[in-house]
């Protein structure tokens, strides 16, 4: 039988556990009659599901006869890519025939006699969005892994434009918060603050639980002690499943190996994109077992004004939870080795 787990990012598993809280209020949001959201970002840690995610909400609008659903790479021209995507799809194309609208300057399609050709990228894509309103369906864009780069700053100033015109055109988007942060500071993209963020929290350690008890048929301690292991974080689930399948279900035996996979998949990267003073107050709260701010200010020799800035830097970011009042914790498992070993 084949491996249910996946150490492969942004593929969506065998054995997922699902997020339905989250999922369903982004579908239930854009399908809704009436519309008063047409963008969401997912953001969360590296290896938080954000991709498997975006793709499950996909998949679900794909099932429905009323939406469309496209996706486009952010690192190319991302007007261009929608017109080509919108153009080569079943249901638009269909509507670019019917409607006679001549796409030959961008290559697409031949020239329609007595017909002017479009030659502004926007405007095609603007004149297609009022053909698919008048047929009552709606266009999902997907977008995995924002950046800050010319070409998302000149769509989403073009995505702008079509929420203003009342066109029914949706985006989700998923990024790290950094790059989240970064794009929404530029000039004229304000309305990014506005759009809801779903900020990936560690899963459900119940449905952990229940996940790898069923999948390896053990009891429910056994269950427990690997969901502990995992901390809830994506990922971790992914590598410890599949490190204990193939050790025919003893997970006691891949745990050195489990954590190495978590370094070098992971941590590596988040590690080398913090600044050396994220670092210095990792180091902190890796040390202090209690989680107390105060005792890890203390231990860093940090005044609360000096310290708050990195503490919220680090929660944002998806590494530490501070939803306990006067606590800080990773929220990544065995990271507290790791920041140690490492600093």
């Amino acid at each position: 039988m084949q491996n249910p787990f996946t150490l492969t990012f942004g593929k969506s598993p065998l054995e997922p556990v699902e997020r339905p809280l989250p999922t369903m209020e982004i579908v239930d949001t854009f399908t809704a009659e009436t519309v008063n959201q047409q963008m969401f970002i997912i953001t969360g840690v590296r290896g938080s599901g954000k991709t498997v995610m975006m793709t499950e909400i996909a998949r679900r609008l794909r099932e429905r006869e009323d939406w469309v659903v496209i996706e486009l790479n952010p690192a190319t021209d991302l007007l261009q890519g929608m017109l080509a995507k919108l153009n080569s799809n079943k249901v638009c194309a269909a509507i670019i025939k019917s409607a006679k609208i001549d796409l030959s300057f961008f290559g697409f399609g031949v020239a329609i006699e007595g017909v002017p050709p479009l030659t502004d990228t926007e405007t095609a894509i603007i004149t297609i969005l009022e053909k698919l309103k008048k047929q009552d369906k709606r266009l999902l864009i997907t977008i995995d892994e924002v950046t800050n780069n010319d070409y998302m700053k000149v769509f989403a100033g073009s995505f702008q434009i079509f929420v203003r015109q009342d066109l029914p055109v949706f985006l989700l988007a998923t990024g790290l918060y950094e790059n989240i942060d970064e794009l929404q500071n530029e000039k004229n993209l304000t309305f990014l603050f506005r759009a809801p963020k779903i900020q990936l929290k560690p899963l459900n350690q119940q449905a952990v639980m229940n996940k790898y008890k069923n999948i390896f048929q053990i009891d429910q301690d056994g269950a427990k002690q690997m969901a502990e292991l995992t901390r809830g974080y994506p990922f971790a689930f992914q590598v410890l499943g599949y490190l204990t399948w193939n050790h025919s279900g003893h997970y006691e035996a891949v745990l050195e190996e489990y954590e190495q996979y978590l370094s070098e998949f992971v941590y590596d990267k988040i590690w080398s994109e913090l600044s050396q003073k994220d670092r210095i107050v990792a180091r902190g709260i890796a040390e202090t077992e209690s989680g107390k701010i105060k005792e890890i200010r203390e231990h860093l020799g940090m005044e609360t004004n000096e310290f708050n800035p990195y503490r919220k830097r680090l929660m944002k970011k998806g590494i530490v939870s501070g939803e306990t009042r006067g606590y800080v914790f990773f929220t990544l498992p065995l990271f507290e080795r790791y920041v140690i070993d490492n600093s």
